[in-house]
């Protein structure tokens, strides 16, 4: 388990990990950090530490918000902020256990992600200069994420010995340190293969030899780093939306869904623990949708809108 004692620096790396991996906006960083600020402020005035936090203590710090005559969508806000920390905090190794994992958070509606389509991602990868060797990095890591739904920390941590290139699989290390067995396309299978001999040339820094996707010091890419790097191929292919690694990982998802996965077979390769976290992907095509059930049901056989 990581030292979470440094919590400057915990803020720093957990702000890297909301704005790379889930593409939130300033301003939602700005309400998350200041909802972190309040749970910090707290748990001092109780002589308690990061590691100490039980599940008690924070639904006494719920309690606490409700004291002080905070406002239900206010409150809704502080502890869906408080969950993603210690999510982030379990991802990340600091802790062993997740204490909010059961902290209650009324249900509210969900913002759509950002999909690109295939001819954005097509235009991403045709941007890229492969006379140079990071440019036949940089499409192998797009192709990985979009043609295998990463997130971007599993990305950055994925490593040559998990990757099964002839059997075309891949096997990631996601949330809570649980293993899950990826499926691979077969792009992303032939950018890694090229990509392979170039990292060869690397001079690869001790304790990195087995990351896959290195930058010129040999070390392995941070989280910041993959961010530049597919936003900059955004702007060389004049794609206007907003976007960030996970955007690969929701049009993945969504490509999937249009082309008739079923969807518990797209939570499998997200590795979402909960087939509601999926769900969210019905809502991004309802024509494909209307389309499926026009074809598909009894009172619709042999009439097409």
């Amino acid at each position: 388990m990581r030292d979470c004692t440094d919590i400057n620096h915990l803020i720093k790396e957990y702000n890297a990990y909301i704005t790379l991996e889930r593409g939130f906006s300033e301003n939602t960083l700005d309400a998350y950090n200041n909802d972190i600020s309040k749970l910090i402020s707290f748990f001092k005035s109780e002589g308690l530490t990061l590691a100490d936090i039980t599940s008690e203590d924070l639904q006494s710090f719920a309690a606490d918000l409700y004291d002080l005559g905070i406002s239900a969508r206010s409150r809704r806000r502080v502890i869906s902020g408080i969950k993603s920390f210690f999510n982030f905090l379990l991802a990340d190794r600091y802790i062993e256990v997740n204490p909010a994992i059961k902290l209650d958070t009324p249900q509210v509606g969900k913002k759509l992600p950002e999909v690109l389509t295939v001819e954005e991602i097509d235009a991403m990868v045709e941007s890229i200069d492969l006379s140079d060797s990071l440019g036949i990095r940089n499409r192998a890591i797009v192709e990985t994420l979009y043609g295998c739904g990463l997130r971007v920390s599993e990305l950055v941590n994925l490593e040559i010995s998990s990757v099964y290139l002839d059997e075309e699989f891949l096997i990631v290390r996601g949330k809570g340190d649980k293993q899950r067995m990826v499926p691979m396309s077969s792009e992303a299978i032939r950018c890694i293969r090229e990509y392979l001999p170039e990292r060869m040339h690397y001079d690869i820094m001790k304790g990195e030899e087995n990351i896959l996707f290195l930058n010129r010091r040999g070390k392995r890419l941070t989280r910041v780093m993959v961010f530049y790097i597919i936003k900059n191929l955004a702007e060389q292919a004049a794609i206007r939306k907003k976007i960030s690694p996970h955007t690969l990982r929701h049009s993945f998802a969504t490509h999937l869904l249009e082309g008739g996965a079923n969807l518990r077979a797209i939570q499998q390769m997200l590795g979402h623990e909960s087939i509601s976290t999926t769900s969210v992907y019905l809502h991004l095509d309802n024509t494909h949708l209307r389309d499926e059930i026009l074809m598909h049901h009894p009172r619709n056989a042999g009439t097409h809108l």
